[in-house]
């Protein structure tokens, strides 16, 4: 559903008074357009609503004109830079292009505070950088572990197969 649309039904949900629906809608809409500001400026008002000044924090950690006691308690609840760079719930490289100038540069020292953190560059996949993505291998090898899963599952085929001419034999005598 477009943007416009569902946020003409999160309207209409809080005016009747269905606040966890449109709280539910607003979580969906950060999901599929994480660059869009109103989805989370409205998420974090519903966060207000329910007094929960750590999530209103989280929402609006992007924005300029946030409240320093909203940001402090995002910081306190999610008390890593790790912890908040999955919390932002953001996707793709923070370019100044497709996003405000604060929003990048929030997202920029995030990021590298949480790489400097653990040791090693992160993406906004949240993924280290430089660590191999799951799936084939260029070379076709296989680990250690993967080869002795393979041979386990062998043994249990063998076994099974074996118990079942067996009982089959043990059938017809």
């Amino acid at each position: 559903m477009p943007l416009n649309d569902t946020l003409a039904r999160v309207d209409a949900d809080l005016t009747a008074g269905r606040v966890p629906v449109a709280r539910q809608r607003l979580r969906g809409l950060v999901s599929s357009y994480p660059h869009a500001p109103e989805p989370r400026r409205r998420l974090a008002a519903v966060y207000r609503l329910y007094g929960d000044a750590a999530e209103a924090g989280r929402w609006m950690y992007l924005e300029e004109d946030r409240a320093s006691e909203e940001t402090a308690a995002f910081e306190e609840r999610y008390a890593t830079h790790l912890r908040r760079m999955v919390a932002v719930a953001w996707r793709d490289p923070e370019s100044p292009d497709e996003v405000p100038a604060f929003a990048a540069q929030q997202l920029a020292s995030l990021r590298t505070a949480a790489s400097d953190e653990i040791g090693c560059p992160l993406d906004w996949e949240g993924l280290p950088a430089q660590r191999r993505k799951p799936g084939p291998r260029e070379d076709g090898s296989t680990t250690v572990g993967e080869s002795a899963a393979a041979v386990g599952c062998a043994v249990a085929v063998i076994v099974f197969l074996a118990i079942w001419v067996n009982g089959l034999i043990d059938l017809f005598d």
